[in-house]
């Protein structure tokens, strides 16, 4: 995932103790990871799947052979001695950007690849797959490879993410506007109301605590919060649309510089997935493309942190930090409108209390991608890509509603360059409380 964090935290005990008591209950995990993945890329033809419609996105067919080179390249080639590679040439051609593993191809040129065709990439699969369920019992017995195994499990779950990530802005960069799911209808929901919850702050404790993580997120550490208030709900379409109607995308005074840049350069007027038609603005979705009538209840998405940003200075609040985030996500069950509820659409609040803080649209935060106090990434080529992106974006928080349930929790950091719109991105207002 070019933006989500592949690497895991490495501790003391294994994941064999930690995770699966026997072997039947990890291939139970690593097979519906699996399915999952295919059930998601069903309804895409084989044109479809070749697809690449920006340079940050990958074709789907790419993500199908890549999360297969994950698991051969990490787990069984390593860990299990004998291990028929299904194609040496795969071991450059699906690498992503581990410099220290392999040689690979320019990224952009990913939708170029004819060949290998989807019915060997199918079979690529079908043949790690294999493997992994043949070798499970060695592969549990040996802690290192099966924390790798889990690792592989959360990885190809941030690439079934990516896959709706991707395949919507395919789609909605064709002139037909397909989708990926026909639906003739909304349900037509009603929205709460906009209100803020107060928070003490002080010394809290952020960060990750047992089960599973990635090092992005650890150690786990204090941090001081000031007294704030936190937005009950995201920002829906029709709260958005004020913020456009009232010149929000030609007032310079409400943007960062860089916002105003990327605005003025890239010729921003609303978020990614709005066109106007005949003086109406429509909103291009996963579901198809509906009236921004029609959505006006549900959260507004695919927004850049910029556009975020300069929309809570217009409301005469801010962005909450990561910190102040998570600090009430604990606080909250992990439950929401994400990838296992297959609605493929943000949906809208219908309560008062603390609503959407897992799913619907990543969050984005004030906080800077940056390694938490004591950071160590591993050693070796799994550690390669966290510390080296700490630079120049942002911090998302919450999940989509494209994220697997089982892949998100409070702790979990995304991040993204602040210029970031095609992914599942929405909006969640803060402010600070007077002393």
């Amino acid at each position: 995932m070019a933006a989500l964090n592949p690497m895991t935290h490495q501790t003391h005990d294994s994941a064999t103790n930690r995770y699966w008591q026997n072997t039947e209950e990890m291939l139970s995990s690593f097979l519906t990871v699996r399915s999952c993945t295919r059930s998601l890329v069903a309804p895409l033809s084989a044109e479809d799947r070749m697809v690449q419609s920006l340079p940050e996105a990958s074709p789907t067919k790419w993500h199908l052979a890549h999360t297969s080179w994950f698991f051969e390249s990490f787990v069984l080639s390593p860990f299990v001695e004998g291990y028929r590679v299904y194609d040496p040439d795969f071991r450059w051609l699906f690498n992503s950007y581990y410099q220290s593993f392999s040689a690979f191809p320019d990224k952009q040129l990913r939708a170029s690849f004819s060949h290998p065709s989807g019915e060997e990439i199918a079979a690529y699969r079908s043949h790690v797959e294999q493997a992994i369920v043949e070798h499970a019992d060695r592969i549990l017995q040996q802690p290192e490879a099966a924390d790798r195994l889990l690792l592989g499990m959360h990885h190809e779950q941030q690439h079934q993410e990516l896959i709706l990530t991707d395949i919507l802005h395919a789609f909605a960069s064709n002139p037909l506007h397909p989708s990926y799911l026909r639906t003739e209808q909304l349900d037509s929901t009603a929205n709460s109301a906009l209100e803020f919850h107060a928070y003490a702050g002080g010394l809290v404790e952020t960060g990750a605590g047992e089960g599973f993580s990635f090092d992005l997120e650890r150690p786990r550490h204090r941090v001081w919060l000031e007294p704030f208030h936190l937005a009950n709900r995201l920002i829906t379409h029709r709260e958005y649309a004020a913020f456009l109607e009232d010149g929000g995308y030609q007032r310079p005074e409400l943007w960062l510089s860089d916002g105003w840049h990327h605005l003025q350069q890239q010729g921003w007027t609303a978020p990614l997935y709005w066109r106007m038609e005949d003086g109406i603005w429509k909103v291009m979705t996963l579901r198809g493309e509906w009236l921004l009538d029609t959505l006006g209840s549900r959260p507004v998405c695919h927004v850049s942190y910029y556009e975020a940003d300069a929309f809570a200075r217009w409301m005469g609040k801010r962005l909450p930090t990561e910190a102040e985030w998570e600090h009430v996500a604990r606080s909250l069950p992990v439950e929401g409108n994400m990838l296992d509820r297959r609605s493929f659409i943000p949906e809208a609040a219908d309560k008062l209390a603390m609503a959407q803080i897992f799913g619907d649209c990543w969050e984005w935060t004030a906080s800077a991608y940056l390694p938490y106090p004591g950071f160590q990434p591993l050693a070796g080529t799994l550690g390669e890509y966290n510390g080296k992106f700490m630079s120049g974006k942002m911090v998302l928080r919450g999940g989509s509603l494209a994220t697997p349930a089982t892949h998100i929790r409070a702790s979990y950091r995304n991040f993204f360059v602040p210029e970031t719109r095609w992914q599942f991105s929405g909006i969640r207002l803060a402010e600070s409380i007077p002393r």
